[in-house]
């Protein structure tokens, strides 16, 4: 039977892929996942170029009558196949490739920290990590609240500054802390990573996350490090569910049960509040988690944390009406839908 233009075509695609796929991913450079899947798609066009009737054999599995609409849809159906899984395989890379670009971002903010470090966290137990945005007001206050020490233990102040583009640094270093940099605006997720990794690096043995905009009173960082200290608990959450808050609207408080309800049943966990940004941590601990997101870090905390075994729990806190500027989480509905998304996304990986 004389072959068509367009077999022919496909043969010559077919032997070239494989040929190149072979050549690509031999010695150093050999991933079995890649070559298995190029090299299939390359044997399966050879195949179906040089012998169209090898579809029936899927059209029949399909059930799939006539012939040549049945291998038509066959190969549609299979051609729908190969190309979800190169999206899924480009997501993949995808997002190694932001990881390691995170990566990148984290070592040169922590060189930057250098000098200040030996000066600032050296005789620091507990340090507390504010990520901050465009902050400077609230910052002036927040500040100076902070303990200086609790049980005797030393509190240091490290601020994420993620990009602002106000005068949040001066606030912070005029208030006598430290200021760490990132570039451009990343999200809390991505400055706080940035946080974990100098304590870690200069052997801090226990953490405090905290929002800049001043709605999370410092008197309380006792409470919620008192069952660290003791080792009752890796990780400890403020919860505005146990204590008090001001009066939110309905969506975003009916949102938090939700989403809280959603966690507790992927992880197993009891806990009344997902989404505080407020909490205590032991430091080694929360370095073995495999924490990527750039926003809602929270969640993806609670749920890393779960995966490993830390041990969880929560404490009433106090959460106050925001005084200078607005929210950078954004209209409730796009809040709920990336929050769903982060969860799905972390339980997942």
């Amino acid at each position: 039977m004389e072959m068509s233009g367009l077999r022919i075509t496909g043969l010559i695609i077919g032997v070239i892929g494989l040929f190149v796929t072979f050549a690509i991913y031999r010695g150093p450079r050999w991933k079995r996942k890649n070559f298995v899947f190029f090299g299939m798609f390359s044997l399966c066009l050879i195949i179906v170029s040089a012998n169209p009737d090898a579809v029936n054999l899927a059209a029949d599995l399909l059930k799939l009558e006539q012939k040549q609409r049945g291998r038509i849809l066959a190969l549609l159906i299979g051609s729908n196949i190969i190309l979800w899984f190169l999206l899924l395989y480009f997501k993949s890379n995808l997002d190694e490739y932001k990881y390691q670009f995170d990566l990148l971002i984290r070592k040169l903010g922590r060189e930057e920290m250098e000098g200040q470090l030996k000066r600032g966290i050296a005789d620091k137990e507990i340090v507390v990590i504010i990520p901050a945005y465009n902050e400077e007001e609230n910052l002036k206050e927040l500040l100076k609240k902070i303990p200086a020490k609790i049980k005797e233990r030393n509190i240091g102040v490290l601020v994420v500054d993620d990009g602002s583009r106000d005068n949040t640094k001066d606030v912070v270093l005029e208030a006598g802390h430290l200021v760490a940099q990132n570039k451009i605006n990343r999200g809390q997720g991505a400055a706080s990573r940035l946080g974990y990794d100098i304590l870690l690096r200069n052997n801090i043995q226990i953490g405090v996350t905290m929002d800049a905009d001043n709605q999370q009173r410092p008197e309380e960082i006792e409470r919620l490090v008192e069952p660290v200290l003791n080792n009752e608990y890796d990780l400890v959450i403020g919860s505005r569910v146990l204590g008090t808050t001001y009066k939110s609207n309905l969506m975003r408080r009916a949102g938090v049960k939700f989403f809280t309800r959603i966690v507790n049943l992927a992880t197993g966990l009891k806990l009344t509040d997902c989404s505080s940004g407020f909490k205590a941590f032991n430091v080694s601990k929360m370095s073995k988690l495999n924490l990527r997101e750039a926003q809602f870090q929270s969640t993806e905390v609670l749920l890393e944390a779960a995966k490993k075994g830390l041990r969880i729990g929560e404490v009433p806190m106090t959460v106050l009406e925001r005084k200078y500027g607005t929210s950078k989480k954004g209209p409730d509905l796009k809040y709920g839908l990336y929050f769903a998304k982060t969860i799905l996304k972390s339980w997942w990986r």
